[in-house]
């Protein structure tokens, strides 16, 4: 590594350690509760189950067979996902007849994923 680029890592770091001990007594112990949020974003952050949840922002609920096509793989690779998403209750699913329709949880779900959406396009 070339002396430059250390200087340049190294400009996003304090150059001395110091810290505000009433902010920190304040926020550390609120840090507890983003405990198991980072399994939603693990779980959105594969690009198929990412354009997954796309396309269900997009329509109220999509059956196994439309999403398959939909992302180009076959009903076993969309169900698939589909269930892990179930699994992490970012999607639920409803059985008619043969088919089985899958819809985001909630509306948390569909913002969480059109926020993101519009954060990467701002970036």
């Amino acid at each position: 590594m070339s002396e430059e680029v250390i200087k340049k890592a190294s400009k996003d770091t304090c150059d001395t350690f110091c810290y505000d001990e009433v902010l920190v007594q304040r926020v550390q112990p609120e840090i507890e509760k983003v405990e198991g949020v980072e399994l939603i974003f693990k779980a959105l952050s594969d690009a198929t189950r990412m354009k997954i949840a796309y396309a269900l922002t997009l329509e109220k609920e999509l059956c196994v067979c439309d999403v398959a096509n939909i992302i180009g793989s076959t009903t076993a690779t969309a169900s698939h996902h589909l269930r892990l998403l179930r699994n992490m209750k970012l999607a639920k699913y409803r059985k008619e007849g043969k088919l089985v329709f899958y819809s985001l949880a909630d509306n948390h779900v569909h913002q969480l994923v059109s926020i993101a959406l519009l954060h990467s396009k701002e970036v």
